[in-house]
């Protein structure tokens, strides 16, 4: 054991820095997978409470979602939350800086788990970040939820994005808001990467919500009172930004082998490409899926990227055989409001199959796929039983060469 690489009682640190679906997945599999009494695990969010971030367009328009502190979460596993926001990564230090209302700290790690996610991608558009709102977090969906509230009858709010989030928000806004002017700003047609089924019950209910649907249509600018186009201005009391997500920016600070959008470079068992103690998981990731195309950010990329990593790391520590998650998608799946909903199933590379499930029984579906991804973060092993390993040997700390090779 090397001298000063582990805590008290030699226990080997392990930080999960990011608490949404993948880091809170990876946090708890990992507890049940490894003894207390060899490593301690620490997982730091900014917030107490896990965020459903699938459920920010529900929260926006008012609906109340069940609190879910971490605390009650994690009770009884081991697992230590420490509510702070992460500053700075030093990946070669094995250090992570952390700041909450105490001031600054940095905490040492043997082993570390990136998930920090991503945020809203403005596209440098300019007035995006300042006159948009974006449901990417809890802060967002809430400054939105007010604004919304403070609208009168007839006033006009567009959602930029016509991908997943937008179709999301749009209907959701329409069907809670029914008095408002919801407009969709799609950069290609509605619905183009679903299937023709999939498309024609995507325009049926956008027509049912009174949606107006600006197809082919890229926006250029974002004011206070609307957005432009290259070829018109679209009215906006609300601009709603969905234009798709950028990793978080911490990567991009440190030495970690990262891709030009600023993901992590990983191995298969979600290992650091440069740094051998350091995994990442989730929207943080450049993980390459089913015919070598790299996964989307996705809650159903979350998972399975962090039951990887989670036992890769268990596998590593206690000299077993590291099992290998195949990572492939079954579905994308809509929510519509809450009356109505799309299911496109798709190839195991994400292609959309003829087949799409719709109506109230894909609403139906979506719910429990949303209640699923909660369940499976306070259920990390699947409710399966497991045993906790003891850790056999702590990984002597390699050196970090710039162009390291993960094995």
């Amino acid at each position: 054991m090397q001298d000063g690489q582990h805590g008290s009682h030699g226990q080997h640190r392990v930080l999960v820095i990011g608490a949404g679906y993948a880091g809170a997945i990876a946090a708890g599999r990992l507890a049940r997978r490894l003894r207390s009494e060899d490593v301690t695990i620490t997982l730091v969010n900014a917030e107490p409470d896990f965020v459903e971030r699938v459920r920010m367009h529900q929260l926006a328009v008012g609906q109340e979602l069940t609190p879910r502190p971490f605390s009650a979460m994690f009770a009884g596993t081991g697992v230590r939350l420490r509510v702070a926001r992460v500053t700075a990564v030093d990946a070669d230090g094995r250090t992570v800086t952390v700041t909450d209302e105490q001031g600054t700290e940095e905490l040492p790690y043997d082993t570390l788990v990136y998930a920090l996610g991503s945020t809203w991608n403005t596209h440098g558009v300019p007035g995006a970040a300042e006159h948009a709102h974006d449901i990417a977090g809890r802060p967002g969906a809430l400054r939105l939820r007010e604004r919304l509230a403070g609208l009168g009858a007839g006033q006009p709010v567009v959602v930029v994005g016509g991908g997943l989030t937008g179709l999301e928000a749009a209907t959701e806004i329409a069907e809670a808001r029914p008095d408002l002017a919801v407009a969709l700003a799609a950069r290609g047609a509605l619905g183009d990467w679903l299937s023709p089924k999939g498309r024609r019950h995507l325009r049926k209910v956008c027509d049912k919500l009174g949606i107006t649907v600006h197809e082919h249509t890229a926006v250029t600018a974002v004011t206070a009172e609307h957005v432009t186009t290259s070829t018109t201005t679209i009215p906006a009391a609300v601009t709603v930004w969905t234009a798709g997500f950028a990793v978080h920016p911490i990567a991009q600070a440190t030495t970690l082998k990262i891709d030009a959008m600023g993901r992590i470079e990983v191995d298969d068992t979600m290992r650091s490409l440069s740094h051998p103690d350091v995994y990442a998981i989730g929207d943080a990731a450049l993980v390459m899926g089913p015919g070598d195309k790299p996964l989307r950010m996705a809650c159903a990329t979350g998972g399975p990227t962090a039951w990887q990593a989670a036992d890769s790391i268990a596998a590593r520590l206690t000299g077993t055989k590291s099992p290998t998650i195949p990572l492939r998608y079954f579905n994308q799946c809509i929510s519509l409001g809450r009356k109505e909903g799309l299911i496109q199933y798709v190839t195991a590379d994400d292609r959309a199959r003829p087949a799409a499930l719709t109506g109230r029984l894909a609403a139906l579906y979506k719910e429990l796929v949303c209640k699923g991804a909660t369940w499976v973060v306070t259920n990390p092993t699947l409710g399966l039983p497991t045993r906790r390993r003891t850790v056999v040997q702590q990984p002597t700390p390699t050196p970090h060469p710039t162009t390291a090779n993960a094995g």
